[in-house]
């Protein structure tokens, strides 16, 4: 695949022609004994709500610290008339809490042996550094992105919540269609995600295969424009880049090193940022405070979390249009089978396919939620306005953390006035019911959904919007 390079300027051509986007497990050994010995659960006071896409699922919804069966206080939002009964549930799940891949574990191997080099007499003047070089690096690179424990524990229990709130849908005798993406941690979070519903299925639980299906799951896999013009076009981070090399993460930097007795020339973002996710994964993983969070206060946090968020802007949010408009293919998909149960429903026949529960990644929902115009600000997240975004609505850990889920339900109504008024639809995003921009409300009638999203719906083509300009001078312009 080619290559489109930009300059290093932010402001270059190349990449200012990118179109703003539209608004509308096995295990090894050792590191399974380690997680049988671990010590009682600790919070990180102050930094866990900054870690982006490695935040608990928690963070989200933190009554289920006490009690991970509650359904919280938003289960009692849902407002719908007495006389309304579900048909339908489409469940989107990002999968949950996972080990970090092996390139992350192999940049937190060469960190921690640096510090385990240095001489024992500085030890002394260095005790934060004194204490992760005693730290034992356990993680192996052949856990590499794998689920974790704590990840089906997330599944299990996130489907034991759903079948609470919706007993009618997942009652004895209802299909279920299970659909992953390929990779390991998918398939693994679609597998104990139905272990959860237990018998509350006819299923026995050989009976249901999780299908894979990275077209819907991995859409942005294979959409070459994506690939090209962002995936692969070093330019294309520009905003990132600018903002690893800008004052605060400075700062940032400075600290650290300072508190690691290293030269600052010896650290880097990237390195820097590898030290804090490790208190994340420490935190998600095990439920404890890992040495490494020792090295950042909350204000560093904020500027890390900045700093996730801006990549998952420019890479899977609004940063450029074909990051939200490759996933027409999945938008569209869920609406094809809102219609079917609605023509199934006007027909009396029984719904075909009752509940629809499809496991992808954080860059699987992210950009579908773009595309809806969801938790869009006013002003792009850039490198030079982290203090103007302190209240932004774009924080990838509160969206899509570890088992974020995006949920539609489809229900029919009795003793409606109107036509339009007998189908009507929810959206839940992690639990919590979601406000549809048309209506300001958290119920829409199925037919006004429908013609909010009619141009996304008849006019955002997969193949076309996908297909790679001609390779030319002008090739990124045509964005």
């Amino acid at each position: 695949r080619r290559r489109f390079r930009s300059a290093s300027s932010c402001g270059s051509r190349a990449v200012a022609a990118m179109a703003p986007h539209r608004a509308v497990a096995a295990f090894p050994a050792a590191a399974l004994l380690l997680l049988l010995l671990l010590p009682p659960a600790v919070a990180s006071a102050g930094l866990s709500g900054y870690f982006g896409t490695k935040s608990r699922y928690e963070e989200v919804n933190p009554h289920l610290v006490q009690d991970p069966l509650s359904l919280g206080p938003a289960a009692a939002e849902s407002r719908l008339p007495a006389a309304c009964a579900p048909l339908q549930l489409r469940a989107l799940l990002r999968h949950g809490t996972r080990y970090p891949t092996a390139g992350q574990i192999r940049r937190l191997g060469e960190l921690h042996a640096r510090l385990r080099r240095r001489p024992a007499a500085a030890a002394a003047a260095c005790p934060a550094a004194a204490d992760l070089a005693a730290w034992q690096m356990w993680y192996e690179e052949s856990l590499d992105g794998r689920l974790a424990p704590q990840g089906r524990r997330d599944m299990e229990l996130l489907a034991r919540r759903l079948a609470a709130r919706f007993p009618a849908l997942f009652a004895a005798r209802r299909r279920l269609v299970l659909a992953s993406s390929s990779k390991h941690r998918c398939l693994q979070s679609g597998a104990a995600f139905r272990r959860g519903l237990g018998p509350s299925l006819s299923l026995g639980s050989d009976e249901v295969e999780v299908e894979v299906n990275d077209s819907l799951m991995r859409f942005f896999d294979h959409c070459a424009k994506f690939v090209a013009l962002v995936e692969e076009n070093d330019g294309a981070m520009c905003q990132v880049n600018a903002f690893k090399e800008g004052p605060e993460m400075r700062k940032v930097l400075e600290k650290v090193a300072n508190a690691l007795c290293l030269p600052v020339e010896e650290l880097n973002a990237d390195l820097v940022q590898v030290a804090f996710l490790t208190c994340s994964y420490e935190l998600a993983i095990k439920n404890v405070t890992s040495p490494w969070c020792s090295l950042f206060s909350e204000e560093d946090a904020k500027v890390l979390e900045y700093l996730n968020d801006l990549k998952q802007y420019w890479k899977r949010g609004y940063g450029y249009d074909i990051n939200s408009r490759s996933s027409c293919i999945l938008f569209q998909d869920i609406f094809q089978h809102l219609d079917k149960a609605v023509e199934e429903s006007k027909s009396s026949k029984p719904i075909s396919s009752p509940l629809i529960v499809q496991v992808g990644h954080a860059e699987t929902l992210q950009p579908l939620l773009a595309l809806m115009g969801f938790f869009k600000d006013d002003e792009p997240l850039k490198a030079n306005n982290y203090v103007r975004q302190t209240h932004r609505k774009f924080r990838s850990g509160r969206i899509v953390p570890y088992a974020a889920n995006l949920v539609f339900v489809l229900y029919h109504c009795d003793q409606v006035k109107t036509s339009e008024e007998e189908y009507q639809v929810q959206m839940l995003l992690n639990e919590k019911l979601m406000v549809f921009h048309h209506s300001n409300e958290t119920i829409s009638t199925y037919a006004d959904l429908k013609d909010y999203y009619k141009d996304i719906l008849e006019n955002c083509h997969f193949k076309e919007e996908c297909e790679l300009p001609k390779v030319n001078n002008t090739a990124i312009d045509e964005l």
